[in-house]
C-alpha cells in the first residue's frame, strides 16, 4: 500500500461563534492517494469548504491528525504551514483572490519569486499561455472578466507545479460556459503536472468528473464512493 498524499484521522474542527462554540467537522477519517481526483459534495453548511481548509492547513484541526505529503499539519505553526503550502500546494478559490494592483503576469509570477524561482516570469508566461491568456498578461484584474480572473488564479496555482491542488467551488461565480472552460483547464493542468486534485463543488457534473466522491452531511462523511457508485 502506498503512502497517501493526504491522510486525516478522526479530524475535527470547532470554532468560536457569537452563540458559543460551534462544531463544524466531526471525526473525519479519510485518505487520498497520489494522482487521485476527489470531489467533496454536500448541502450548504455541511462542512465541505472547512474540510478543504483543513487539508490545506488554512484552518487548524481542533482534534485528530492531518498528514499531507508525510508532514503532520497539526504540529506545524502558521509560518511553517505557509512555507509548506508555497512549496507543495496550489489553492484555487471561488472569489479568485488576485492582487488588484498587479497585472495578470505579476499575479502569477509573484508567488514564484517569493519561493526563490529564478525563472519566475518565464514560467508565469508559460502558465498564462496554458490557460489561453498570454494576450492579457499586462491587464489588471479589474480589466478582466470573471472567467479570465479565474484563469489567472488557475495559472497562479499551477505555476509552482504543486503535488497537491485544492479548489474551492472554482466555478461558483461563473456562468455555464466559463465554468465548463475552467473545469477543462483545471483537469488539464492537473494532468500536465501530475498533481492530486481535491475540489469542493455543488455541481453534479463536475463531481462526476472525479475518480471518487465524498459526500458530507452535518460535518460528517455520509458517503465515500467511486464516481459510478456515487451516481
Amino acid at each position: 500500500m502506498t503512502t497517501p498524499v493526504l491522510d486525516l484521522q478522526n479530524a475535527a474542527l470547532s470554532l468560536d461563534g457569537n452563540a458559543g462554540r460551534v462544531n463544524i467537522l466531526h471525526d473525519i477519517t479519510l485518505s487520498v492517494q497520489e494522482g487521485e481526483t476527489l470531489g467533496l459534495v454536500g448541502p450548504s453548511g455541511s462542512g465541505k469548504s472547512s474540510l478543504l481548509m483543513l487539508m490545506g492547513g488554512l484552518e487548524q484541526a481542533t482534534g485528530g491528525t492531518i498528514t499531507a505529503l508525510g508532514r503532520d499539519l497539526t504540529q506545524m505553526d502558521e509560518d511553517a504551514l505557509a512555507r509548506f503550502r508555497r512549496d507543495t500546494m496550489g489553492v484555487v478559490f471561488q472569489n479568485f483572490h488576485l492582487i488588484p494592483t498587479m497585472t495578470a503576469l505579476e499575479n502569477v509570477a509573484t508567488p514564484l519569486e517569493l519561493a526563490g524561482h529564478a525563472d519566475a516570469f518565464p514560467r508565469a508566461e508559460a502558465e498564462l499561455d496554458a490557460v489561453g491568456l498570454s494576450h492579457r498578461r499586462d491587464h489588471y484584474p479589474a480589466q478582466l472578466s470573471g472567467g479570465e480572473q479565474q484563469r489567472v488564479a488557475l495559472a497562479r496555482a499551477s505555476a509552482p507545479r504543486p503535488r497537491l491542488l485544492l479548489a474551492d467551488e472554482p466555478t461558483g461565480n461563473l456562468d455555464q460556459t466559463n465554468g465548463a472552460a475552467i473545469v477543462d483547464l483545471l483537469f488539464g493542468l492537473r494532468d500536465r503536472h501530475g498533481a492530486t486534485l481535491v475540489l469542493v463543488t455543488h455541481s453534479h457534473s463536475l463531481a462526476q468528473k472525479c475518480d471518487r466522491v465524498v459526500r458530507l452531511r452535518d460535518g460528517r462523511i455520509a458517503q465515500d464512493a467511486n464516481r459510478e457508485a456515487a451516481e
